[in-house]
Formats: structure tokens, C-alpha cells, sequence
């Protein structure tokens, strides 16, 4: 089992053990702002009827990126995790 399985495994059994499904899930993440990351991440969760805000960081090379979504289970959760991975320079929080 390679690292990343071993993660996402972990984090299921975590959010099956701790949430009750459906409920609203928090996603935090740090993108570059030298590209289009941030409509990246903001596309990948709009369909799904998220509440996101997103904030500068001091120097201005980064975008804090925080989504609300409703989600209806932990494989749910882990989807968007997968999917947001391949966005150039993120950073899951």
C-alpha cells in the first residue's frame, strides 16, 4: 500500500469514525497565485453548491482557498481530495 492509499484509508476510517453522513465538510487549501490554480480548485467544487472564500497571503504568492460543501459520505470527501490533487502547486490542509 503506497503512502497515499495508506493516507486516504486513514482519513476514512477517521471521518466515518467522527461524522455522520450527509454533513458539511471543510476543505482548506494553499495555491500559487502565479497561474489559474485557484479557479482550478474553485471549478472543481461549484458544481456541487459550495461556499467558498478565499484569502491573500502577506506577500501575495499564495491563495488560501477555504470551501463548505455538503458531502454525502467519507468517499465523497476523498473524491474531491483525489481530484484536487492534480491541480498544479496545491497544498491540502
Amino acid at each position: 500500500m503506497s503512502d497515499r492509499e495508506a493516507f486516504y484509508s486513514k482519513l476514512k476510517s477517521q471521518l466515518e469514525d467522527t461524522s455522520s453522513f450527509p454533513t458539511k465538510y471543510l476543505y482548506k487549501f494553499i495555491v500559487p497565485t502565479d497561474g489559474k490554480q485557484v479557479d482550478e480548485v474553485q471549478s472543481l467544487f461549484n458544481s456541487g453548491g459550495a461556499v467558498i472564500s478565499t484569502k491573500n497571503s502577506r506577500t501575495g504568492k499564495y491563495v488560501s482557498v477555504s470551501i463548505h460543501l455538503t458531502v454525502k459520505s467519507s468517499d465523497e470527501v476523498i473524491s474531491y481530495y483525489k481530484k484536487a490533487e492534480l491541480i498544479k502547486g496545491i497544498i491540502s490542509l
